[in-house]
């Protein structure tokens, strides 16, 4: 219980972040959502592997290092926490004063982006993370936290950089974007996890 205890904490403070930033109106919200997403992998790594996102869980799985007897608790935890984050960041802001962001005309490109950052974040995950060449080094969060920063800020104005099925939710109940979109999430960033453990597991074949 401690380790989804622990992903439902991190998945929390990610998505409060998003909401709190991009409702609230903050300058630059890819640097607090980067760093948000870097402490709280610092903090839990030691206890669940620090997923917070149910792409990275399945990409882990995928790759032999999370049992599937965890994954699926780890997706609902992360999920009810990005929920919960909502949730807390309605009563924080209210609902957001923009229109949700409309994804329809521009689904391949959508698609595209998100697909790519999640491949590029899972991956990264998996070297830096659970690769054995990089066992208990000290940058995995701050290598992660900065995946996400830089992808956000290349990709965040086409799709709304999610990267993560449970930020996906979140960003859905606190009405950032239609939900219309979810699927779009949902099917290009599993398919982008998915992505980095076969690669990850052909460019190493020897780390299993």
């Amino acid at each position: 219980m401690n380790k989804y205890l622990t992903e439902f904490i991190g998945t929390f403070f990610l998505v409060l972040t998003i909401g709190c930033c991009v409702i609230g109106g903050a300058t630059l919200p890819p640097l607090a959502i980067g760093s948000a997403l870097m402490v709280m992998i610092f903090a839990g790594g030691h206890v669940s592997g620090a997923h917070y996102n149910p792409a990275v869980t399945l990409a882990v799985t995928l790759r032999g290092r999370c049992s599937f007897a965890d994954a699926i608790p780890y997706m609902i935890f992360q999920v009810v926490g990005a929920a919960a984050a909502a949730a807390t960041v309605g009563f924080l802001y209210g609902a957001p004063k923009d229109a949700p962001l409309e994804l329809a005309a521009k689904v391949p490109q959508a698609l595209v982006a998100e697909f790519l950052y999640t491949f590029a974040l899972c991956y990264v995950v998996l070297n830096v993370a659970t690769a054995k060449a990089n066992a208990n080094n000290s940058f995995y969060g701050l290598a992660i936290g900065f995946t996400v920063l830089a992808g956000a800020f290349a990709v965040g104005g086409i799709s709304g950089g999610a990267f993560n099925p449970a930020v996906a939710v979140g960003i859905t109940i606190m009405k950032l974007t239609a939900a219309a979109n979810i699927w779009i999430y949902l099917l290009a960033d599993f398919a982008g996890g998915a992505a980095a453990a076969f690669v990850f597991k052909f460019i190493n074949p020897e780390d299993k």
